[in-house]
């Protein structure tokens, strides 16, 4: 092998994500950062908690797009770091893309929980 096709038959993959998804896991954190620290500023108001309270509080549309923002940044935090351990850990293609599209359902029917459980309130 000379110095010349040294790399010549690397395959690269995946390497178009980097900036952009290391982006997406640090402004996904800040809106989860802001969401827990809402809740938690919520449980710590001198009042006493209650369902009526709590209902009250995702009563209004306002905290249903707040956490609906907040669960749409969590699975797409959760589908980076995912995507990431699949592709860094897992060698065997097929096996890779079973679990990368079983990581998609799963995140998937979660939504569809958050949203029903949300606009049933």
């Amino acid at each position: 092998m000379s110095q010349l096709d040294y790399g010549a038959k690397r395959l690269v993959v995946g390497a178009h994500y980097g900036l952009r998804d290391w982006l997406a896991q640090r402004v996904t954190a800040v809106v989860l950062a802001l969401y827990a620290l809402f809740l938690l500023a919520f449980f710590a108001w001198p009042q006493p908690l209650s369902y009526a309270r709590w209902s009250g509080l995702y009563a209004s549309q306002p905290m249903k797009l707040f956490s609906i923002v907040a669960f749409v940044a969590l699975l797409y935090h959760v589908w980076v770091g995912m995507r990431d351990i699949w592709m860094d850990y897992v060698k065997p293609v097929g096996l890779r893309l079973v679990l990368q599209a079983a990581t998609i359902v799963w995140l998937v029917a979660c939504t569809g929980w958050a949203v029903q459980v949300l606009w049933r309130v």
